[in-house]
């Protein structure tokens, strides 16, 4: 059954388009994430709160519109901000027991502390808690409001790896209960840690990204059964050589070589493969596949269908869940690549780990 139903909703900003027509639905049981620029991000945002109008489409929670039905339409849905407020004032506990009593919630207090792990900051003043710790604080409200949609606007931005990992776990239990969940995001690593239903909206529309599931992809491939003992041996003396080769991307009319050990990752993006270095995109002229065998020797590897990343520049591994992980690069922006489950077994056997 769809909680969210948005139909051929577009937005305007005086004289550009912000983005065009696209429709979305959102059931029980399902979590979809949007990526988007910040100014896409913004308006949907508005758009959701009814501060800007929807002049063109529908957007209905369980049947409701904002601008026909306000009272049922917000009793459906339970929105986390960047901006929103908090009581400083109030510990953890009273701020708990305080939306407890709003939303005349069923949930216990030893319930809500346990999910958002502020279990030892019961009695701690919210003044006192990190940015992090608040952003849980605010997680454990809306789990106390218990809406049949809950959107969330850059969940894990500057949060600490323990607060990334109660909201995916709090996606997941939400989910498991029958709720629909949306991510707005700027974020693609955060867009694919909590589902691989993501869609990316721009002045171009609605589109959904190509993401398969390592079932899904294990299935596909060819089952490998009865090696002769000299096919086995062949196999295990290949040595692959190094090479010595530039790898060319492309700059506006002009092409632009590197070295591989310039680049820190590549990711695929509607079917091109962007190259990133040192913070910059450069988009490039090979496929995944191609990129994966030219850069192999280079030490180089595919951590998810949609990156390759060089593994000279990894500096954590970063476990979120038992079938979630991350890269964590060293460069100045501490970039955060997707790591598959099936990859992860692979990239243990790689460094000798059990």
């Amino acid at each position: 059954m769809s909680i969210l139903k948005i139909n051929d909703l577009e937005k305007h900003e005086e004289h550009s388009l912000v983005f065009p027509a696209f429709s979305l639905e959102v059931s029980e049981h399902e979590v979809i994430a949007i990526h988007s620029s910040t100014n896409v991000r913004a308006i949907l945002v508005k758009l959701f709160l009814g501060e800007l109008p929807v002049s063109n489409g529908e957007l209905s929670i369980n049947g409701h519109e904002i601008m026909k039905s306000k009272k049922a339409y917000f009793n459906q849905v339970g929105m986390f901000l960047l901006d929103n407020g908090i009581y400083e004032r109030l510990s953890v506990k009273d701020h708990f027991a305080f939306f407890k009593k709003l939303y005349s919630s069923e949930i216990s207090m030893d319930d809500a502390l346990r999910m958002t792990q502020l279990e030892p900051k019961r009695n701690i003043r919210v003044s006192k808690l990190t940015a992090s710790e608040k952003r849980r604080v605010h997680f454990g409200r809306l789990l106390f409001q218990d809406p049949a949609l809950f959107i969330f606007e850059e969940p894990d931005q500057n949060t600490d790896l323990e607060t990334k990992r109660v909201f995916l776990k709090l996606v997941r239990k939400l989910s498991e209960r029958g709720k629909g969940v949306l991510v707005l995001t700027g974020n693609m690593e955060s867009a694919l840690s909590v589902t691989d239903k993501v869609c990316r909206l721009d002045e171009t529309g609605l589109h959904v990204l190509d993401v398969v599931s390592d079932e899904e992809t294990t299935d596909a491939l060819p089952k490998e059964e009865h090696k002769s003992e000299d096919q086995i041996i062949e196999e295990e003396i290949i040595i692959q050589p190094v090479r010595f080769e530039k790898i060319p991307t492309k700059v506006n009319d002009k092409i632009v070589l590197f070295d591989p050990p310039e680049i820190d990752y590549i990711e695929s993006n509607e079917g091109q493969s962007n190259i990133y270095i040192k913070g910059e995109m450069y988009p490039s002229v090979f496929t995944m596949t191609e990129l994966e065998n030219r850069l192999h020797p280079y030490g180089f590897f595919r951590c998810h269908r949609s990156y390759i990343v060089n593994l000279q520049k990894v500096r954590e591994v970063v476990t979120w869940t038992r079938n979630s992980f991350t890269l964590v690069l060293g460069d100045a922006k501490k970039s955060s690549i997707p790591l598959s489950k099936t990859k992860m077994a692979e990239l243990k056997g790689m460094l000798g780990l059990k």
